[in-house]
């Protein structure tokens, strides 16, 4: 765990998807204290956005758990993070799980949503677990500055993809399912400089809880995540160098977190033995940010 001393040091990157094997330092994906418990044996989950950041977390402490993960990743811009993400989620997996499962795509557009869900359907049956967790961000001063072209990619990546994957996903899952959508702390405290991105964040909770009612009476759950600051490659790929230095600085904790620290949630609204009485909620790994919801 990190401490409350830690500074980043200053870094940016000028392309997104941001890339996690150029960070300094590289983030934490599991604590090497995590004593695995078996909740997922047998499962099948699909990440989106799993070759890094809180999305590889997931996919790693899945695995651990014991079941067999498939991820999304951007091609060409992601391929380094979704080559070590394999190697960990090999290293990770037990021996009853298959083979991990790292697909390249877009998924802004519904017909790539469908191919992921094809595909991972086709490799191994079924889907137990979806979560979408693919998100991307961009600073800005003010409305003005964003163009609609901004505007469309963000909710297309963000929020889009989160309706055509479960969407497509709903037809592969079975009574004790789970989807689980992610978030952010912004959605409730709002984020002037990432206005659009925040939006996004605010729309995924209103989905979260309307899907959860659609679906309550399938047996499947839905529930979403609301980090706060996590060292992750969306931070330097979207703020300027010395914006990393105090990131997580304004949160109680004063400090970020690592994605370490925030895939437990996810385990949690995984297993269906911890949290098969919730559904429509949000939990808030956010720093002892207090959001009242």
């Amino acid at each position: 765990m990190a401490s409350k001393d830690v500074k980043f040091p200053p870094q940016s990157q000028d392309t997104q998807p941001g890339k996690e094997y150029i960070m300094n330092p590289i983030p934490q994906a599991i604590s090497p204290d995590y004593k695995p418990s078996n909740k997922l044996r047998g499962k099948v989950a699909l990440v989106t956005g799993g070759d890094s950041g809180i999305g590889r977390a997931v996919c790693v402490c899945f695995a651990k758990e014991g079941a067999t993960v498939a991820f999304t990743y951007v091609k060409g811009h992601e391929d380094k993070d979704k080559d070590d993400t394999l190697k960990m989620l090999l290293e990770s997996k037990t021996s009853d799980a298959q083979d991990p499962l790292a697909i390249a795509a877009d998924i802004g557009f519904d017909e790539n949503c469908k191919q992921v869900v094809d595909y991972v359907v086709q490799e191994y049956g079924r889907i137990d677990i979806l979560v979408n967790n693919a998100a991307e961000q961009h600073l800005t001063k003010s409305v003005e500055e964003i163009t609609q072209d901004q505007l469309e990619r963000v909710f297309k990546t963000n929020m889009f993809s989160q309706f055509y994957l479960v969407r497509h996903a709903l037809n592969h899952m079975k009574e004790g399912s789970s989807i689980i959508n992610s978030t952010s702390v912004n959605a409730y405290s709002g984020s002037p400089q990432a206005l659009d991105y925040t939006a996004t964040k605010g729309a995924i909770v209103a989905f979260t809880r309307g899907l959860a009612q659609m679906l309550v009476s399938k047996g499947i759950r839905v529930n979403a995540v609301a980090p706060g600051p996590v060292w992750t490659p969306i931070q330097p790929a979207s703020m300027p160098a010395e914006m990393i230095q105090s990131l997580g600085s304004e949160v109680p904790m004063k400090r970020a977190a690592q994605p370490s620290e925030i895939a437990p949630c996810y385990l949690f609204l995984a297993s269906l033995q911890d949290s098969s009485y919730f559904s429509g909620q949000v939990l808030h790994p956010n720093g002892g940010v207090i959001v009242n919801a």
